[in-house]
């Protein structure tokens, strides 16, 4: 069995041990020839609650967690710097 492994950004960390997380893709439309950009939402299991809104994360597949989350998370790629943050 292959585990897919996925990465994207933050969208919501409003839920507890929860995540939302987007990953962008663009592909080619077979008809019209032009590259077309599609979104998909993901709910993520965060473990720590580590992940903020805008962290750029990476997670797998795994087992079932509840009815909506079947990825955990592997780890933060980047951390959002917003404006008027310190690092």
């Amino acid at each position: 069995m292959s585990r897919f492994i996925g990465e994207g950004v933050v969208l919501s960390d409003k839920m507890d041990k929860t995540r939302v997380v987007r990953i962008e893709e663009y592909k080619l439309h077979t008809k019209i020839k032009k590259y077309v950009k599609k979104t998909k939402k993901f709910k993520i299991h965060d473990e720590q609650n580590e992940s903020k809104v805008g962290d750029v994360v990476q997670f797998i597949s795994c087992r079932p967690i509840s009815k909506e989350k079947s990825f955990r998370l592997l780890k933060i790629v980047q951390r959002y710097v917003g404006l008027g943050e310190e690092i």
